[in-house]
């Protein structure tokens, strides 16, 4: 039960409860049960401790979606934390019980060295299920983003979210070695020197965070929300809604002169492309308010169906077209199609093409790297973007799925962390929840939810000087 109860703690570190010291408590508890076990029994603990941990930080999953393959709703939450903690823990707790072989060792060197290996493994743990195999596993939950706001967000800028990962771990795994082997000579002062040595490189890396000593942005950018549920967006009196109040607070923002004005993902529900006088009906409203106007919609292209960010010019062109690249498996696509299209609930999964190109765009002076949604807790994607030359990021997003629950909140502490792991600024607009302006470390300098950054307007139009998934329904409402 102690590895049960250190992943309900490391689960209470996310948002809303955002209890952030909680995290390395709580791996300290999970590494004391494997330190004491053999490596099956490690295996059965682990697999059942990340269950119990994803399943909490992922119950978020079916608040829309779920309606749709009731009554396997709950499978959404349930069955995604079955399989990543057979990747993220279960594996893991095997590692660490042979590493943990060595604390019968008389050599104080080889016992003073488990808790570095145990959490060298769970960082890699971590990756494993979070990068490399993306298109099967979830990347959300990752210990690191709880420090987004804390003392250890600095390491992200060096080591990236899996170093800070690794932080927490190491910091729970010599706390938990400290409590098992207090009856050993030298243990104590042993994890007291690996904790101040971590405290230390903490320290040292906040001071030469080069996010501190930035200078001031002046890139003026306005990110809308219009607060649509998703029970209701794809009827055609909220699609009437949408476009009505998304043209007015993007009007409203024109007082503020923004050069680039974001919205969320899928706003238009429909292949804009499909639809000449409403494409001209965007471009007009850029012309209108002399701006880049970022539109998430979809796009009917000769070879697929596409989830995109169309970009109009201030002159009113479509200039150009950003098309997602990675897709959520299970909603956006169907993962081994040929192998479960029989299943009933599978015809409410989307068949969208996964776009290929970063698609970074020039506005102005500055290159903004897009993401949508799911893509956001990708960081090669961010990096990749960066090292195509984006000096600012784009995220849109449609958070309505998840409502009021502790998705969207998740969401938006993910995009505090691509701040500070790319060192750029990110304008983030989400279709509820929270959007804002994210500094490039890591704090909402603006942002339409109050404990989110600085200011709050309900439907507004979030601006600041600065540089989701969807299964879409097959009959999309018919634009007026």
């Amino acid at each position: 039960m102690v590895a049960a109860l250190g992943a309900v703690l490391m689960a209470l570190a996310f948002p809303k409860t955002s209890g952030s010291a909680l995290a390395p408590l709580g791996a300290a508890a999970l590494f004391w049960a494997w330190y004491g076990a053999a490596p099956k029994r490690a295996f059965w603990l682990g697999w059942l401790a990340g269950t119990v941990y994803f399943a909490m930080t992922f119950w978020w999953f079916g608040e829309t979606a779920g309606a749709l393959i009731a009554p396997f709703g709950f499978l959404l939450a349930l069955g995604p934390a079955i399989g990543d903690a057979f990747f993220g823990f279960a594996l893991v707790g095997v590692a660490v019980s042979f590493a943990a072989a060595a604390l019968r060792s008389r050599s104080r060197a080889a016992r003073a060295l488990v808790p570095l290996a145990a959490a060298a493994a769970f960082a890699l743990g971590e990756w494993v299920r979070g990068e490399a195999l993306g298109e099967i596993a979830v990347p959300f939950g990752n210990l690191g983003y709880t420090q987004a706001g804390g003392p250890l967000a600095a390491l992200a800028a060096f080591a990236g979210v899996y170093g800070v990962t690794f932080a927490i771990a190491l910091g729970g795994a010599y706390l938990a070695y400290a409590v098992r082997m207090r009856a050993v000579r030298a243990s104590g002062a042993d994890a007291g020197i690996a904790l101040g040595t971590l405290a230390a490189l903490a320290a040292l890396l906040y001071a030469a965070w080069p996010a501190r000593t930035l200078p001031p942005a002046t890139f003026r950018v306005a990110a809308v929300q219009g607060d649509i549920a998703q029970a209701v967006k794809f009827t055609p009196q909220a699609f009437a809604t949408a476009l009505r109040r998304y043209e007015s607070l993007s009007a409203s923002a024109a007082a503020f002169r923004p050069q680039l004005v974001l919205w969320p993902e899928t706003v238009i529900p429909v292949a804009l492309d499909r639809y000449p006088a409403l494409e001209s009906r965007f471009g007009e409203l850029a012309r209108r308010l002399r701006t880049t106007l970022v539109v998430g919609t979809l796009s009917d292209a000769s070879d697929g169906e596409y989830n995109v960010l169309d970009f109009f010019a201030p002159d009113g062109r479509l200039e150009s077209q950003y098309r997602k690249r990675r897709l959520v498996p299970f909603a956006e696509h169907l993962p081994a199609a040929s192998l479960l299209a029989w299943a009933p609930w599978t015809r409410n999964v989307s068949h969208f093409g996964e776009g290929t190109s970063p698609g970074i765009v020039r506005v102005g002076a500055q290159r903004f790297g897009p993401v949508i949604c799911w893509e956001s807790a990708f960081s090669d994607l961010a990096g990749d973007d960066v090292r195509d030359g984006a000096s600012a990021l784009l995220v849109a997003t449609d958070d309505a799925w998840f409502g009021t629950t502790a998705g969207p909140y998740q969401h938006a502490q993910i995009a505090q962390m691509r701040a500070i792991e790319t060192g750029r600024w990110i304008v983030r607009a989400a279709s509820t929840g929270i959007s804002g302006i994210v500094a490039p470390d890591g704090r909402y300098v603006a942002s339409s939810h109050p404990t989110a950054g600085t200011s709050h307007r309900r439907h507004s139009a979030n601006r600041r000087s600065s540089p989701g998934e969807s299964a879409h329904p097959s009959r999309p409402p018919t634009p007026p």
